[in-house]
């Protein structure tokens, strides 16, 4: 066959851990916040060594990002470019539900929707850099996941660890990119 390993089982970590080494190097740390979860990758000389999920709830992912975005009444393309124009506004509840009642409220105190964003924003951008602290996370950073397209959250994550979050143009194909080297064989 023309894939070795295309029948094997590889864990959603390993893939992620392959494809961010691709993108970023073999010492890296790899926050991939996606839809439904976020997970922090510790790779030191190519190798995974220790990670993180945090997939108990949706807050802090791409589902919390979606659904503050459907409450202010705007596309997610919209959320992302409107919190360039927002001041830091704290949004307190890191649980999705509070955290939607919150923005109800500043809603109907006529909060400018842009502060509410990057209120929100800086809410995603704190839970996941305690996981990333947690994990005992270094530079090299690459964000991976959909959440990495809302720049956004990469700036506030940047300032929150004191160094720069790179985004790779594939950011959301991390995954993909590296169960596709593995089952070609690249390890």
């Amino acid at each position: 066959t023309a894939i070795s390993d295309g029948d094997k089982s590889i864990t959603e970590i390993t893939c992620h851990a392959r494809g961010g080494r691709e993108m970023a190097g073999d010492d890296c740390t790899i926050i991939d916040v996606g839809g439904q979860d976020t997970k922090v990758i510790l790779v030191k000389h190519g190798m995974v060594r220790d990670f993180l999920m945090n997939d108990k709830c949706s807050a802090g992912t791409g589902k919390f990002l979606e659904v503050m975005a459907n409450r202010l009444g705007v596309t997610l393309q919209e959320l992302f470019e409107l919190a360039a124009e927002g001041k830091v506004l704290p949004i307190s509840s890191l649980c999705t539900v509070f955290a939607e009642s919150e923005v109800v409220s500043l809603v109907a105190d006529n909060t400018a929707p842009e502060d509410i964003i990057h209120g929100l924003n800086a809410s995603v951008a704190g839970k996941t850099s305690s996981l990333v602290k947690r994990l005992g996370g270094e530079p090299a950073y690459i964000m991976t996941g959909g959440v990495a397209q809302n720049q956004g959250v990469v700036k506030e994550l940047s300032d929150k660890l004191g160094a720069q979050v790179y985004v790779p143009k594939e950011a959301q194909l991390c995954g993909a990119i590296g169960a596709a080297l593995l089952a070609f064989g690249e390890r």
